[in-house]
């Protein structure tokens, strides 16, 4: 019996409202939840900018180089399990390439970016993904989102924007060798990201978690050995790798690697639009890390566009989570997955073959049943 149905009167009333209590209780626990989980990942994506900004005082310029080794670890650990529990392939091999092109080339062109453009330029233009998002959710997962989640995304948005305007504020904008060249670049790779997100989103409400993240770092291990073999073999040669390298080098591939073991649980809750609105927030988390261990100076535009990226996140997640679990549930199987799957189709038939031959089998046990239950009465009667 579920807690809606309760007896009549004053019982039942009183377990309606426990159940609706207990509900709103799940709902903010789950939306403490995803705030917290999306702020983990943010920090995660922080550390890595922290530790590639390090590389780069170094001397080290291999942006492939550095993803590299996170994909190696993703395979390495969640492919030994995949091989372990002798998981078989549900979504053909072809896809999860796919989806490493997208990946790498994605990080790469981000990165890139950096040494033609401004870093204001790259904040502002890496916004682009999370209309992308948006779109290619809507288009082909069927996501429909409401006017007060559209509200929240733009109260996000204009949280960054004054987190830049801040830094502007506090220091002139710095030009580019080549500032065109450099905001292609990151249009091209927040459309890649995007892409990258939803397939992501896609993937793992349909598919096992395990097999996403084996896959997708065995082919982006190998497109990006390729890549690092042809662009940057002279720059690894020339690289002192001394201990601070060696460890600013570690901690981004560590970073990285929980980073994307995190970002699949944050999708299948909820989506990739809240994985890139809390995405949002990794800027501030670095001018607060320049500021309590740097002892830089923040401008008062900062804590505003903080609070408005932590109100923008509240809103989004409330009006979703508002929707009950039942919404958020449909989402997830309304859609049907398309033709990606190499044994569904003979799972169903057997399926529906079990399921006939156990109808039969209970309606000739009935039969037999009611022929003799007739027997013993035709045999009472007759003594």
């Amino acid at each position: 019996m579920s807690c809606l149905e309760g007896k009549s009167g004053i019982t039942r009333r009183t377990s309606n409202m426990a159940c609706f209590q207990y509900l709103q209780d799940k709902r903010l626990y789950r939306l403490f939840g995803l705030l917290a989980l999306g702020q983990f990942a943010s920090v995660l994506i922080t550390f890595t900018g922290l530790t590639s900004s390090i590389l780069a005082r170094r001397g080290f310029n291999a942006p492939t180089s550095q993803s590299f080794f996170n994909y190696v670890l993703l395979t390495v650990v969640y492919g030994s399990t995949f091989i372990i529990r002798r998981k078989t392939l549900k979504v053909r091999w072809y896809y999860y390439l796919l989806l490493a092109i997208l990946d790498v080339e994605g990080n790469f062109s981000v990165v890139k970016a950096y040494q033609y453009t401004s870093l204001t330029s790259v904040m502002l233009l890496d916004c682009w993904t999370i209309p992308c998002v948006l779109l290619l959710t809507w288009l082909f997962i069927k996501t429909k989102y409401n006017i007060g989640q559209l509200i929240g995304v733009c109260i996000c948005i204009l949280g960054l924007v004054l987190v830049i305007l801040s830094d502007v504020h506090a220091k002139d904008r710095s030009g580019g060798s080549n500032v065109l060249l450099g905001d292609a670049l990151v249009i091209i790779g927040a459309t890649l990201y995007a892409f990258t997100n939803v397939s992501e989103e896609f993937l793992i409400k349909n598919v096992d978690f395990l097999e996403l993240m084996t896959f997708l770092g065995l082919f982006s291990s190998i497109i990006s050995g390729i890549q690092v073999a042809i662009l940057e073999r002279k720059e690894l040669a020339n690289t002192s790798w001394n201990r601070d390298v060696i460890l600013s080098f570690s901690g981004f591939a560590a970073s990285l690697f929980f980073f994307y073991s995190t970002v699949p649980f944050i999708l299948r809750l909820s989506g990739s639009a809240l994985l890139n609105l809390s995405l949002l927030s990794s800027d501030m988390w670095a001018v607060g890390i320049r500021t309590f261990a740097y002892h830089e100076k923040v401008d008062w535009l900062f804590y505003i566009a903080f609070s408005a990226v932590a109100v923008g996140l509240v809103v989004y997640n409330t009006r979703r989570t508002a929707q009950g679990p039942e919404i958020i549930a449909s989402e997830e199987t309304d859609h049907e997955m398309p033709n990606i799957s190499t044994n569904e189709h003979e799972k169903s038939n057997e399926g529906s073959d079990l399921a006939s031959i156990s109808v039969n089998t209970a309606k000739d046990s009935e039969a037999e049943l009611s022929a003799s239950v007739s027997m013993s009465t035709s045999i009472t009667v007759s003594t």
